[in-house]
């Protein structure tokens, strides 16, 4: 199973009464987000299900792959690494999952993944983590395939 995790690009700050969640992408966040959706669809399996976060800058990160995707709270910035998980039916799914999300919960759930003595990971805005589970001689192993950012493209 792949496990594609592609943190929100770049947002405006919020204003005053405005929710967290309605925090719109600024223009650069819009440029990352096309790079990196770009990039994510010649990389994808086509079969590969997409899950955004239902804030207003984890959608518009999406949006520029033109595949479609589904909203679930279990992705949203309180959500837990066990949400997370269980959302994604790691490491039994038999497709790719791509999971469009926010920090820290992409870092602890990568930290978790990892086996990394850290509680989180950082994770830079509009970047990919893409990690894969596999099995070898009998035990569960996950490996990171490739960090790729939008600059770098």
């Amino acid at each position: 199973m792949d496990l594609i995790f592609w943190r929100h690009a770049e947002t405006v700050e919020a204003q005053d009464g405005q929710a967290d969640a309605d925090r719109p992408l600024t223009a650069r966040g819009e440029r990352q987000a096309a790079r990196m959706a770009h990039w994510l669809e010649r990389q994808l399996p086509e079969s590969t299900k997409v899950l955004c976060c239902p804030t207003m800058r984890a959608e518009q990160t999406a949006i520029p792959l033109g595949r479609k995707y589904k909203l679930r709270e279990e992705l949203s910035p309180n959500a837990s690494v066990d949400d997370v998980l269980t959302l994604a039916q790691w490491p039994l799914n038999k497709h790719s999952v791509l999971l469009v999300t926010h920090q820290p919960l992409i870092g602890n759930v990568i930290a978790r993944l990892m086996s990394m003595q850290v509680e989180e990971v950082v994770v830079k805005k509009g970047s990919v983590w893409w990690l894969r589970s596999r099995f070898k001689d009998e035990q569960h192993q996950t490996m990171l395939l490739t960090v790729q950012t939008p600059e770098l493209l």
